[in-house]
């Protein structure tokens, strides 16, 4: 049997605990729904540089065909290939989460 103090400082910990957890939860769920809604265009982002689209409207620019108010991110030398690279190695890092995750039994 454990005394008052130890039980209460206990307590106090595992209240930290969970709302850390409980934010976290929270926060990730959310960061979650967005990446699901986003990976359509993960996906057209992938052929559209992949398939030599993307080569052309950047050459096109660069030639001066394209109107220059028009936003063009996307075709920023690094822009689009470091934006899918980060994708690529964000999806290894949340391979190694879920795998930890099962390692230590978390449910």
């Amino acid at each position: 049997m454990i005394d008052k103090k130890t039980r209460i400082a206990r307590i106090n910990k595992m209240e930290q605990n969970f709302d850390v957890c409980l934010k976290a939860e929270k926060e990730l769920s959310c960061a979650l729904e967005n990446y699901k809604n986003a990976l359509g265009g993960f996906a057209e982002l992938a052929a559209y540089y992949d398939g030599g689209d993307w080569k052309e409207d950047y050459e096109a620019d660069e030639a001066g065909m394209l109107v220059t108010v028009l936003k063009k991110g996307v075709l920023s030398q690094d822009g689009l290939y470091d934006l899918l690279t980060a994708n690529k190695e964000l999806t290894v890092e949340m391979l190694k989460l879920l795998t930890e995750i099962a390692k230590r039994g978390i449910r």
